[in-house]
């Protein structure tokens, strides 16, 4: 078998750049569970932002915002509103990582780069992919403080609740641009040494008025999952056109977030203020044969509509919030899984036209 030549061990961090991340950091606190673990900011010497760190579970969410007008994250900020800048990926050896790289073909955005403080070295490196978005490469296993140097130990304001029982991010989606979507599909594939692990047409993600076309690129164990939409032809503009005008390109659309008990978490969610898409109660009617036996009642799923779906290694549950900013872009999805390896394609139909029903009250339809 060939040497794998850029192993992931996991997912780092997700940071987003947001216009106020004191406020962010209170949402995501407060309305889905996570703990503020470091802060770092004009009080820590940097002049220029401010971030605040947020776990729970494997997850870790940075959020951070300009404190000046002068700043790439004011600009960013001014073209996408609120949206991920940064899915960084851990890996063995940043250097490393970043040399097959750009050896690859990927362009560098920060070259290695060693920090240390009292509590260890830690080493980065940045790549850019779709829209803005870029990928850093984390060496995180010389170091034992709160993130990483610059940052802080915080503690949660306000003392929230603990969390809603997310476990790990389960994938991102990146929405770009029509006919670009097999250029990232290759560009995964040489970069990171990525493969197809499943993908959909537009006759699999239609409606009646538009369409989507899907690739799912995944590492060698499964871990790091990238689905890549582009919109397809249709006779109105799609949610993917839609995020894209919207975002002013190409971006993550998606966070997916594992659960170990779906119910509880959304309800849990609902309790906290988050608004999940609707689904008719009409989807009810058949989905038990076609998913067939699974562990969960299907009154709690009905009541909360979580959608249910199943592929040759087992099923998942899986429910998708409205956007969480209001710009009609980043949303994030709860899903448990329970063997299935796939992404609910039996619930595309459902979610597409969920998403149609808040396009047209946006009139972007």
């Amino acid at each position: 078998m060939a040497e794998d030549f850029m192993p992931l061990l996991g997912w780092d961090y997700v940071e987003l750049w947001v216009g106020n991340a004191k406020q962010a950091a209170y949402f995501y606190e407060h309305a889905m569970g996570f703990a503020r673990t470091a802060y770092s900011g004009p009080e820590t010497g940097v002049r220029d932002r401010a971030s605040y760190v947020l776990e729970q579970g494997d997850i870790r969410l940075v959020v951070t915002s300009p404190v000046r007008e002068e700043s790439d994250i004011t600009k960013h900020h001014a073209r996408h509103g609120d949206g991920v800048k940064d899915i960084a990926l851990t890996v063995p050896d940043a250097t490393e990582a970043y040399r097959q790289a750009v050896q690859r073909g990927a362009r560098g955005v920060a070259e290695p780069t060693r920090q240390e403080d009292e509590f260890g070295a830690i080493e980065t490196a940045a790549i850019a992919t779709y829209g803005d978005t870029i990928h850093t490469f984390v060496d995180r296993k010389d170091y034992t403080g709160p993130f990483k140097p610059g940052y802080v130990s915080a503690s949660s304001n306000g003392n929230p609740r603990s969390g809603v029982g997310l476990l790990n991010v389960d994938h991102i989606v990146g929405n770009v641009e029509l006919g670009r979507m097999n250029d990232w599909v290759e560009y995964y594939e040489r970069v990171f040494g990525m493969t197809e692990m499943i993908s959909f047409t537009d006759d699999d993600i239609s409606t009646e008025y538009s369409a989507l076309m899907s690739k799912v690129m995944a590492d060698g164990e499964g871990k790091i999952k990238f689905p890549i939409n582009e919109p397809a032809e249709g006779k109105r503009k799609s949610q993917i056109e839609e995020y894209i005008e919207f975002y002013g390109g190409a971006g993550a659309q998606h966070i997916a977030l594992a659960s170990e008990n779906i119910v509880l978490t959304v309800q849990a969610l609902k309790e906290r203020g988050i608004i999940f898409l609707d689904t008719p109660d009409a989807y009810y009617e058949d989905v038990g044969d076609r998913v067939g036996e699974i562990g969960e009642d299907w009154a709690d799923l009905r009541r909360h509509k979580i959608l249910a779906d199943r592929d040759d290694d087992g099923y998942l549950l899986q429910i998708f919030t409205k956007t969480v900013q209001d710009r009609p872009t980043m949303f994030f999805e709860v899903i448990e899984r329970h063997g299935a390896r796939g992404f609910g394609d039996g619930n595309f139909k459902a979610l597409f036209e969920a998403i149609e029903r808040e396009q047209a009250l946006r009139g972007n339809l």
